[in-house]
């Protein structure tokens, strides 16, 4: 009798695994596309608002600066109320913000509505991650690429489907369309989003799971703060660069679907081949080629910058897949959720802080000196992730 139930246990075990795996890759989908989203409404509401790009960088920095400094809060309220009712609460948050985007009469009002949805999307990331990574285990690293696939699925279809509503309708129903599209998400995973697992106990002996001491995390946070932080910065000024060499709107949205659909690919690429090549080898190859890449893209003409547009999405967003999966083994063993909201709140805020600093550039110099700027940036992490590869042989 023992026997024919364990395997229905097993089957049971493996079947809430992978709706976890779906559902938060649906969720990262959604909260990745709202983020991105905004750059196709960037030129949209400097047209309508007559913002500058300092102030447009404030309107992106606003959303990103509060998912990140609200990452750390929602991994401390998720131990006390629930992983699962922290994930739907942030996402029907989210999408309010964009509903009340939808009905802002000027720039104040934009501020007030994206900083309520970047707080709801502050759940997400280390939530939905941390769950998958308690679903499978020590298996978790392969679960984890898929996990951020999602995101630039979300990324690359969400972006290009506002842009193609733009041709045909004003900004403000396309965003409650995309507010609707939040709230069918959070109801999803009211009803299907299995039970996340608690934060677990500290190991009571050291024979049965290995100390991780950390000693690494710092260096891999130090990378991925400027590996984001040349992403945020080149996809801010990417559509008025795109602008400058005679891109319409429809083609600006078509030219972001490019990247992602390349940065999801690199996602996927990246990750497996860090498990083959090492952390350090793959980060030296994608942090060198996004610097050229960047580069390219700023002497190119137009269509040629849209042939390696799929190629530096790849580079640029390949990165950050070797380095979410390399956060549970730096992490002290029993700190891997909150080691996932630290690396987040790093990453984001520098996802908040870069466009601003390269918009100062930017109304310096122009587009074109500002988007060089983020090249020059990503060649700061190949010394970086040189000084990793000895913390990372020593776990």
């Amino acid at each position: 009798m023992a026997t024919s139930a364990e395997p229905s246990a097993l089957s049971q075990t493996s079947q809430s695994r992978r709706r976890t795996l779906a559902l938060a890759g649906l969720a990262h989908a959604l909260h990745d596309g709202y983020t991105d989203a905004i750059y196709v409404l960037l030129p949209v509401w400097r047209a309508e608002f007559g913002l500058d790009y300092v102030a447009l960088a404030m309107l992106r920095g606003l959303y990103a600066g509060a998912m990140a400094v609200l990452q750390v809060p929602a991994s401390w309220l998720a131990d006390h109320v629930g992983g699962r009712a922290v994930l739907i609460l942030g996402t029907a948050l989210a999408a309010a913000g964009y509903a009340l985007a939808g009905f802002s009469g000027g720039a104040m009002g934009l501020c007030v509505a994206l900083f309520v949805s970047g707080a709801g999307s502050s759940v997400q990331h280390p939530i939905a991650s941390s769950a998958v990574s308690r679903a499978y285990g020590t298996a978790a690293r392969g679960p984890l690429g898929t996990y951020n696939f999602s995101g630039d699925l979300g990324k690359a279809l969400i972006p290009a489907a506002l842009s193609f509503g733009l041709s045909f309708a004003p900004w403000r129903p396309a965003l409650w369309l995309l507010a609707l599209a939040g709230i069918v998400v959070a109801a999803l995973l009211t009803l299907s989003m299995p039970r996340i697992e608690p934060t677990p106990s500290p190991p009571t002996s050291t024979r049965e799971v290995p100390r991780r001491d950390g000693r690494g995390f710092p260096l891999l946070l130090a990378i991925g703060v400027i590996d984001t932080g040349v992403r945020m910065g080149f996809l801010t000024f990417l559509p008025f660069l795109l602008q400058l060499k005679g891109a319409s709107q429809p083609l600006i949205g078509t030219a972001l679907a490019l990247v992602f659909l390349g940065g999801a690919a690199g996602k996927l690429a990246c990750g497996w081949l860090a498990q083959r090549w090492g952390v350090v080898g793959v980060t030296l190859c994608t942090e060198g080629l996004t610097a050229l890449m960047i580069a390219l893209a700023a002497a190119l003409p137009l269509l040629p910058l849209l042939v390696i547009l799929p190629l530096l999405g790849l580079t640029l967003n390949g990165t950050s897949s070797v380095l979410y999966g390399t956060v549970p083994e730096l992490a002290p063993t029993d700190r891997t959720e909150r080691a996932f909201a630290i690396f987040y709140t790093g990453v984001i805020g520098s996802g908040a802080l870069s466009p601003l600093l390269f918009g100062v550039v930017g109304d310096q110099a122009g587009p074109v000196v500002a988007t060089l700027g983020t090249a020059a940036a990503a060649l700061a992490n190949l010394p970086l992730a040189l000084a990793l590869g000895p913390r990372l042989a020593r776990r």
